[in-house]
């Protein structure tokens, strides 16, 4: 029989919440593993475009981005499906970097602080009883007080414990599917973009070594109008945008294949399940036409790592721990989300958005305004 490890924390998925987290917990003495399904470096279907809100906080982490070379990114351009173009200069701002370097550089500041990472492991139950966390891995099982869930925007875990997303029909909000590239394209450096087409939108925005990411979300229904080709999706939906039609005709991507997943939701989450503290994309998205997404990520891990410290240092029972985490988090991010979702009812169907942005481009006070509801402040 193998032996069952014990730790204080066990974080399940290591992207930026649940690194961020592990980082946190091992730096103030506590023992935590964490468990990715993958190995690093890899790619994830990503925006890669951060707030300016988290710089300080990845940098307290350990990650040099002031000796990275990163691209600031000042300038923000929407466009309709019919290319009328919105240009609005960033309240705050942001940087660029793709999460192939930062997810990367995360995992071995949290391997110097002793976290035990395990790679290529995948999270088979999470089951509590008697205040312990029992998992079920790949590695064997291991046995925690505390337990978190950074396991990303879809998981098998989603599914077992039958959460309420997971089992919403098909609608406005949740059934995408999403594509990254890695391209080089003569873009601005210090503009990130957001083009329109049916029922989806595409963004692009540099990251580090002069590469920019491209990335997309279309709505389902297009792939399978389109015999379940990405190519001949984007040849007969996204480049009747003429932006997107230049930028697919002038870029060169950069890896053979694109990174893709599948029914992405941006309804409504729970930020704790079966005791599971949920965080990042687990716990709710924000729609990725607000560019935000990382920065709550990153931001969530924080408020976590402070609550649970007060837990194990017995300020706060479990009961207390649960609720102050999920009040917190909605009050730090449930106006965001609104925000977003109610952008995005703006966008998708090819008049609206065309309507939309018609618009917009006269009231450039309020599209500030609007940027500022789906950003924070620095933490």
């Amino acid at each position: 029989m193998s032996e069952v490890k014990n730790f204080d924390a066990c974080i399940t998925g290591g992207g930026l919440a649940g690194l961020a987290l592990s980082i946190q917990l091992a730096k103030l003495g506590y023992s935590v593993a964490l468990f990715e399904k993958e190995q690093y470096p890899f790619h994830k279907v990503c925006g890669e475009y951060i707030s300016l809100e988290s710089w300080n906080f990845i940098e307290e982490l350990g990650f040099p981005l002031s000796g990275s070379q990163l691209p600031m990114i000042k300038k923000l351009i929407v466009t309709a499906p019919n290319g009328n173009e919105l240009k609005q200069e960033l309240p705050l701002g942001g940087f660029g970097i793709s999460r192939y370097k930062l997810d990367a550089g995360l995992k071995d500041i949290a391997i110097a602080n002793k976290v035990a990472v395990f790679e290529n492991c995948k999270v088979n139950d999470i089951h509590f009883a008697d205040d312990e966390f029992k998992l079920s891995t790949s590695n064997g099982d291991f046995t925690c007080r505390v337990c978190c869930g950074s396991f990303g925007k879809r998981s098998n875990l989603d599914v077992k414990w039958k959460r309420r997303f997971v089992n919403s029909r098909p609608n406005k909000l949740n059934n995408y599917i999403g594509v990254k590239y890695h391209v080089n394209i003569n873009f601005p450096v210090d503009t990130i973009a957001l083009h329109n087409f049916e029922n989806g939108y595409c963004g692009i925005s540099a990251i580090e070594e002069n590469k920019y990411c491209l990335c997309y979300l279309s709505n389902a229904e297009n792939l399978k109008a389109n015999n379940n080709s990405i190519e001949e999706m984007e040849k007969h939906v996204l480049q009747k945008n003429p932006h997107l039609q230049n930028i697919f005709a002038n870029s060169r991507k950069l890896y053979e294949a694109p990174v893709t997943i599948s029914q992405i939701s941006f309804n409504k989450k729970t930020q704790v399940e079966n005791h599971v503290l949920l965080i990042g994309d687990a716990a709710g998205m924000i729609t990725p036409l607000c560019g935000n997404g990382m920065s709550m990520a990153l931001h969530g891990s924080k408020i976590a790592a402070e609550l649970i410290d007060d837990f194990f240092q017995q300020k706060i029972d479990r009961i207390a721990l649960e609720n102050n985490y999920s009040n917190e988090w909605k009050d730090n991010f449930a106006k965001r989300l609104r925000t977003g979702r109610w952008i995005q009812s703006m966008f998708g169907k090819t008049w609206v958005t065309n309507f939309f942005v018609s618009i917009m481009k006269k009231v450039p006070a309020v599209n500030r305004q609007l940027i500022k509801q789906t950003h924070g402040d620095p933490f």
